[in-house]
């Protein structure tokens, strides 16, 4: 692997893990075209998924640790029954918005057969989810309201939210953060207040993925050509981009709808079909 490969797949997965934009598309059409092998792609994956956990975590370092503080209030408030303040109602959504995902992505992993995942994620596939969750997007952005904050959020909401979540881990190409954007959306947050909860409920979320990806890595039979210092250039240009682009989305939904991000996404799922083994048998026909 190339160190421009390195740097491509890198500033990828890096910009497009907070966008509403299918990160796992980019990443398919990436290793498509260069050919990585079973190795370098789990290197890839575990390390790019450790430098954008902290990209968020940097970037929402107060809300962070309003969480983190919170959760220890919100523990010592089963026994001293007060109020939950507004840092322990963060750690309760946050918390609540994971058990669903964890639950079925867990039990995918360990029934679904490796053919059925080699099969989900194949270029047609990713294209049909990112063009449907596309679509999706634009209909809860123009339909839903667009005055609710975080703090006004509801368990049940924080619940149907995270779940959501679950969708983008078995279907590649949905994008996390666009599925759960969108749920945001259609139940009446505001456009940055969507993107600031999809980004903290995404961040224990991809730990966990992270850590899993560093498992298949250390446990993997394959070898390639990819090395630790390759991993720390991925780590480190992620987390870079991953900042960039998450400033990006919030200052774009500022001044603006989620509807570029739409339109990318419909050509992206253009591209994919074209990339696709089937397209070229029909140019060769």
């Amino acid at each position: 692997m190339s160190l421009f490969q390195i740097i491509l797949i890198s500033l990828l997965q890096g910009i497009t893990e907070w966008l509403p934009i299918s990160s796992s598309g980019h990443v398919l059409l990436a290793s498509s075209y260069f050919g990585f092998g079973a190795h370098d792609e789990l290197l890839i994956n575990a390390m790019a998924h450790l430098g954008t956990l902290f990209a968020v975590l940097l970037f929402f370092w107060k809300d962070v640790l309003r969480a983190f503080g919170g959760g220890f209030e919100l523990v010592g408030s089963v026994a001293t029954r007060r109020p939950l303040s507004s840092n322990a109602r963060l750690a309760m959504l946050i918390l609540l918005s994971m058990p669903i995902t964890l639950v079925v992505v867990g039990g995918f992993e360990v029934l679904a057969s490796d053919e059925l995942k080699e099969t989900m994620r194949g270029p047609l596939t990713v294209a049909a989810t990112t063009l449907v969750f596309g679509l999706a997007l634009w209909w809860a952005d123009v339909r839903g309201g667009n005055e609710k904050a975080t703090e006004e959020m509801t368990p049940m909401h924080a619940v149907l939210i995270g779940a959501t979540q679950a969708i983008a881990a078995i279907l590649p190409g949905t994008s996390r953060s666009g599925i759960t954007m969108t749920a945001a959306r259609w139940f009446g947050y505001e456009r940055t207040e969507a993107a600031r909860f999809s980004m903290l409920i995404g961040a224990p979320i991809l730990a966990a993925t992270g850590a899993y990806a560093v498992l298949e890595l250390l446990t993997a039979e394959t070898t390639g050509v990819a090395n630790l210092t390759d991993g720390l250039i991925v780590a480190g240009m992620s987390f870079v981009s991953g900042i960039v682009s998450i400033w990006a989305l919030m200052e774009i939904l500022k001044k603006m709808s989620f509807l570029p991000f739409v339109i990318y996404r419909i050509v992206l799922a253009i591209a994919l079909v074209l990339a696709s083994p089937l397209a070229f048998n029909w140019i060769a026909a």
